[in-house]
């Protein structure tokens, strides 16, 4: 990043981000994706687990309220040492739809338990149960062609943004999902439906790529994440060696 970017967008967000605790597929607890976000630079996290439509840890046979507590101690460890040391950790998770997969923001533990609901919720009921909740959709790497993937569904009436930059995708740090041609897709996809870019790492483990997306300003909340999502404030997207504007169009 070059030094004018860095002074104009000094916030970086990891927003796509798995712990141990709560992914089947992640490597490292909250915490120690914590410590390691902190010393890479990042000014803060969203821990984004695995929900029950996807690669989760936690055992889908527990009631609804139990299985909340254990899918968020791993955003509830990641918080801790957040809080020690000095990094913004916010709630969100990834939930899967036959293979298809979004990224949750805006919502909290509290709001999960009490909307026992979007355990079963269509693609549809899902946008209108997190529109609901003052909450933001955005689709995940909605081009990844993977064996866990049985087709590509694209759902633009029904998600408030697309994730155009994934680091797995694109970083040369990456050994898994490595091809850029689907962040391509994603950025053209929301390109013709005038949907909002994000972009993040997709991490599992403390093998750090430094993708996500840098604002001018320091973050609040999950929802202000989403608020300035929504409203089109200004800032950058990155997957962690190659900088966009908003619109997907390269800086760097």
């Amino acid at each position: 990043m070059n030094t004018m970017l860095r002074q104009t967008y000094p916030y970086l967000y990891e927003t796509h981000l798995h712990t141990s605790e709560s992914s089947a597929c992640a490597r490292c607890t909250g915490s120690e994706m914590a410590r390691a976000c902190k010393e890479y630079g990042y000014s803060g996290i969203f821990v984004t687990d695995h929900n029950w439509g996807g690669n989760t840890a936690v055992d889908r046979n527990l009631d609804w309220e139990e299985w909340v507590d254990v899918f968020v101690s791993g955003y509830e460890h990641a918080k801790a040492e957040g809080d020690r040391i000095g990094l913004d950790v916010f709630f969100g998770y990834e939930a899967g739809y036959r293979g298809t997969e979004f990224l949750i923001y805006g919502i909290d533990p509290v709001w999960m338990r009490s909307t026992p609901q979007i355990l079963n919720a269509s693609v549809e009921e899902q946008y209108r149960l997190v529109h609901a909740a003052g909450g933001m959709v955005i689709h995940a790497h909605p081009f990844r062609e993977e064996s866990y993937i049985p087709e590509i569904r694209l759902y633009p009436e029904w998600v408030d943004g697309v994730e155009a930059v994934n680091a797995t995708h694109s970083n040369s740090k990456s050994s898994g999902h490595n091809n850029p041609a689907f962040d391509d897709k994603a950025i053209a996809y929301a390109r013709k439906y005038k949907l909002p870019m994000s972009a993040g790492s997709d991490i599992h483990g403390t093998h750090l790529f430094g993708g996500g997306i840098a604002f001018r300003r320091k973050l609040t909340s999950a929802k202000d994440y989403a608020h300035a999502i929504l409203t089109g404030e200004d800032y950058v997207l990155t997957n962690g060696e190659v900088w966009y504007d908003k619109s997907g169009n390269v800086i760097q």
